[in-house]
């Protein structure tokens, strides 16, 4: 059987270049294509020497593939897609055109009219854990932002069950690499060195994708949330900790923290990428891998769940769930390439 044809717009910034580093090690599809404006026409080995060995050439649009891995900035990936979807190829969008279901949520937030709105429904939100099946089915997955995977993965289990209130609080810490690979004062080495900072306290962009998800797993109970992004100096990784009061449904003694444990192992037990720990993860247990740690407890004082999430913002909040959204919507074992354990140290 031919392997599938893969190729990747966008292959220069971050993420398209992690999607090419993980594609290229992948058994059972080839690297066929990659687009890149500001590298076009250069062997991508040249722009990137890591990929050494790499014989492709960046080019300035994409060859013939089965499946599109568009890595393209909101508002600009859309265009890029609308002709794929229009040729029969499949797509994992990394961008954040597709994610939310009303357009009238996306206008509000990325300041534009959607260009193809009739299929926000259509797309298939590309958290793997809670849409594997659609996402087998489907010709177009939008691949989560990485402070909602984050943040989705450590409290769909709580939420899902009923065990807490309304009133969310999400604190997540990210490395600069989040920022993307464009020049910028915030991710200046003299600037961001040596310096923690919160940012978008009036609402970050990935705010509406958290509430859409989680108020579709308790849909009687809208959450209100309150999420807050840092800025830490260190290159890749994601720490989030949620915090939520808890219903009546758990005690908050020892053994309520047990049964939280085991409703979280339990929801999570046939998962190959997401770990419920006993100790709060590191995001250095993540590095340059697909995993999701999780912990989860109880704090016993003031009846407050507390969950604590790490992933690497370029892997499972990028390019590795891209590629685990890849091999479902190609009938592959999800795991395929992307195995590798965390780097250390």
């Amino acid at each position: 059987m031919d392997k599938a044809r893969i190729g990747i717009i966008n292959v220069t910034g971050y993420a398209g270049v992690e999607l090419a580093r993980l594609l290229s090690q992948h058994p059972q599809v080839v690297l066929t294509s990659v687009t890149g404006r500001s590298a076009a026409s250069q062997r991508l080995a040249e722009v990137f020497p890591h990929l050494i060995g790499t014989d492709l050439v960046i080019e300035d649009k994409l060859g013939d593939v089965d499946l599109a891995l568009v890595a393209m900035p909101h508002k600009e990936s859309s265009r890029e897609v609308l002709p794929l979807l229009d040729r029969g190829i499949k797509v994992v969008d990394l961008s954040a055109d597709f994610r939310l279901k009303d357009d009238s949520e996306y206008t509000n937030w990325y300041g534009i009219a959607h260009p193809a709105p009739q299929l926000l429904q259509k797309a298939v939100y590309g958290l793997t854990e809670l849409y594997r099946a659609q996402i087998a089915q489907t010709q177009l997955v939008a691949n989560p932002g990485c402070y909602p995977t984050g943040a989705i993965l450590a409290l769909a289990p709580a939420v899902k069950r009923g065990l807490i209130k309304a009133d969310i609080v999400i604190d997540s810490k990210s490395g600069i690499s989040g920022a993307g690979r464009s020049i910028s004062l915030k991710g200046h080495y003299p600037e961001a060195n040596e310096d923690t900072t919160a940012y978008a306290l009036e609402g970050h962009r990935h705010l509406p994708e958290i509430v859409q998800e989680l108020g579709l797993l308790q849909p009687s109970q809208p959450p209100r949330i309150t999420f807050v992004p840092h800025l830490v100096p260190m290159t890749r990784g994601i720490l989030t900790t949620c915090y939520a009061p808890l219903t009546s449904k758990l005690t908050t003694d020892k053994k309520g923290k047990e049964e939280l444990k085991h409703i979280y192992r339990d929801f999570y037990k046939d998962e190959s990428f997401v770990k419920v720990l006993d100790s709060p993860p590191h995001t250095k247990h993540t590095s340059g891998s697909n995993l999701c740690l999780i912990h989860p407890t109880i704090d016993t004082r003031t009846g407050m769940l507390v969950v604590i999430s790490c992933i690497d913002n370029l892997i499972k909040g990028a390019a590795g769930q891209a590629v685990q959204n890849m091999n479902l919507m190609l009938g592959l074992p999800e795991t395929t390439g992307l195995e590798a354990i965390a780097v250390y140290p």
